[in-house]
């Protein structure tokens, strides 16, 4: 399958920082947040309704609010991003220690970034950020915190490459950034009853807030199929949480494809998930390990929603750390080449930016050491290895960095991954 070319994206200008967040990036030299002070914001849910918790799981129960219109969101004027490397030569005067950077995304609380990650963005030269946790700090102040993120990226830290500022935004229970300015969005399963072009305009107007708020990323949407409202209760990672579009890989196409569309719209970046899916698994990686998918196969059915956000041209793909036994039994999915390389590279013909799923507190590759965890990435063949916990960091790109050294073929390998991230930000438009 041809892919289109990763679309334009738009950063928007730079806003005034406050003084709140300046001082917060100022400390970010040095110093590691506890374990439990930046998760993936996967892991840290709070559920919008009163269930039997999920295996795993401990949700406090409320109720969500129904999604409430907002005034329309006026864009900033744009503005020239950092400096990107030329097109022809994208990895032109980078270090390796600049290159492996590149293939990380390393958590920054949306609150306000703790000390490592400043240092893993300055010290170990890191190329991209999720926000985690949960916020209601609104547009304005999320915007200073990203823009005081953005001006670590400097030529010393990342050759002078912006950052890909990413988020979970997908709805529900599912949303990291409300507050002023953030429309409440009503989960996956609700927008999947809206039309396909109604939940583009949604989707637009969400994206033009994440744009506003200086995020280029959206590591949504999910275009995993839960087989049916009775298989909800036991599939934690997503049926639980009502994070899919619907119960079909029809409807989950369609509608992954709309709000795929509409923050394209915005300018904002996608990242479909979570391949080759979650929606016939039972145990959340993120608390349980030995989580398999038993049905899964190299033609399924349940792969066409996964398709469609290609052929709509999302910038990257998220992949599971599941296991998937029949089609590698051996390797979670995010470790496999089987899977990566072998059936999204090239069976579905993926040439943009692969994502793994959170692997720095994952209980479902707990088994392998950081610096293990994030080697078997690149090798399988992702270009963004995401870890929620920046104290991993260090040990994370010193294992990649020995590995290159020692290994002419993986440090092949990094150069092409960091040649499809940098690439993929040479197209955030000035």
């Amino acid at each position: 399958m041809t892919v289109p070319r990763p679309r334009a994206l738009r950063t928007a200008a730079l806003g005034a920082v406050s003084t709140l967040a300046v001082l917060a990036l100022a400390a970010c030299d040095g110093g590691s947040p506890t374990p439990s002070s930046v998760t993936t914001s996967e892991a840290d849910v709070t559920p919008t309704t009163t269930r039997t918790p999920a295996p795993n799981a401990t949700p406090t129960a409320t109720t969500s609010p129904a999604a409430t219109p907002t005034p329309p969101v006026t864009k900033p004027p744009a503005t020239k991003p950092p400096s990107t490397a030329p097109s022809t030569r994208p990895l032109a005067g980078m270090s390796l220690d600049q290159k492996v950077g590149q293939l990380f995304m390393v958590g920054a609380t949306a609150t306000g970034p703790e000390p490592a990650t400043g240092t893993a963005i300055s010290r170990y030269h890191v190329g991209n950020v999720i926000l985690v946790g949960r916020s209601q700090l609104g547009v304005t102040r999320t915007r200073a915190i990203a823009d005081a993120l953005q001006r670590r990226a400097t030529s010393s830290a990342t050759h002078g490459l912006p950052l890909f500022v990413g988020v979970d935004q997908e709805g529900g229970n599912i949303q990291v950034l409300r507050g002023p300015g953030f429309a409440t969005m009503p989960t996956a399963l609700t927008q999947g009853k809206s039309s396909p072009s109604a939940l583009r305009r949604d989707a637009a107007t969400w994206g033009a807030e994440l744009a506003r708020a200086g995020v280029n990323l959206n590591l949504s949407p999910v275009m995993d199929t839960v087989p049916s409202p009775a298989d909800n209760a036991s599939n934690a990672p997503v049926g639980y949480w009502h994070r899919q579009f619907g119960y079909t890989p029809a409807t989950v196409s369609s509608h992954g494809v709309a709000f795929l569309r509409g923050m394209h719209d915005a300018d904002v970046a996608t990242t479909i998930k979570h391949f080759p899916g979650l929606g016939r698994v039972q145990g959340n990686t993120d608390f349980t390990s030995g989580v398999k998918d038993t049905v899964t196969t190299a033609d399924d059915p349940y792969l066409a929603p996964f398709e469609a956000g290609i052929a709509a041209g999302t910038e990257a793909v998220m992949t599971s750390t599941a296991i998937y036994t029949r089609i590698d039994p051996h390797d979670p999915g995010a470790f496999s080449r089987t899977v990566v390389t072998g059936l999204l590279r090239g069976k579905l013909g993926f040439d943009g930016v692969v994502i793994t799923d959170d692997v720095s507190s994952a209980k479902q590759v707990a088994a392998w050491s950081p610096g293990q965890r994030a080697v078997k990435a690149i090798a399988a063949g992702n270009d963004i290895v995401l870890a929620g916990r920046p104290e991993q960091i260090p040990a994370m790109t010193a294992a990649v960095i020995a590995r290159a050294k020692a290994d002419p073929a993986f440090a092949q390998q990094v150069d092409a991954s960091a040649t499809r991230v940098v690439t993929a930000k040479s197209h955030l438009a000035g």
